[in-house]
């Protein structure tokens, strides 16, 4: 008894000494209030049917262009309502909504998807971000800028999320040529 005693006793000792022990909490990075107000794009008449397609077009030449990406490409406008979709032949029927999806979430927010989920990959002070309402944490969602004003987004999926960016992003480039 005698034994355990001074063996818990050690124990006991060696926790409240160590290190750990006296170790602050980490500090919440969005406590930081930041001077200017982040992704702040001002809202612009949406983008017209034709733009649309031009955009799509140049997002599913993109996805051709490397082989066989098969790929569902979502066009929205700044409310996150649908103004064209096109889906690859052979794309997978899960992605029809994932798109539209990235799209909408891109447009609401005015922010790439990716910035989601660079986000809650930084740990436990961005999981809030998953009750938030309509935001998809994965790439391939991004805005549409026209002079300065988001005039909706575009959402891609079919691929792995790099591959998905890709193809928006090659839409995004489109836009205005």
């Amino acid at each position: 008894m005698l034994r355990f005693g001074l063996v818990a006793a050690a124990f006991c000792l060696a926790l409240v000494t160590s290190p750990s022990a006296f170790a602050q909490a980490p500090e919440n990075p969005n406590d930081t209030v930041p001077d200017a107000m982040p992704f702040d794009v001002p809202y612009g008449e949406s983008i017209g049917i034709d733009e649309a397609k031009k955009v799509a077009a140049a997002a599913v030449a993109e996805a051709k262009k490397h082989g066989n990406w098969k790929m569902n490409i979502a066009i929205v406008g700044p409310s996150g309502d649908l103004v064209y979709f096109e889906r690859m032949d052979g794309a997978q029927v899960a992605s029809v909504q994932i798109s539209q999806h990235k799209a909408r979430a891109s447009a609401r927010y005015r922010r790439p998807t990716l910035a989601f989920e660079q986000a809650m990959g930084r740990g436990q002070f961005f999981t809030y971000l998953g009750t938030l309402d309509d935001i998809v944490a994965s790439r391939g969602g991004n805005p549409l800028v026209v002079n300065g004003k988001l005039v909706g987004a575009i959402g891609v999926s079919g691929g792995t999320g790099s591959q998905d960016d890709v193809v928006s992003k090659a839409g995004v480039a489109a836009l205005g040529k």
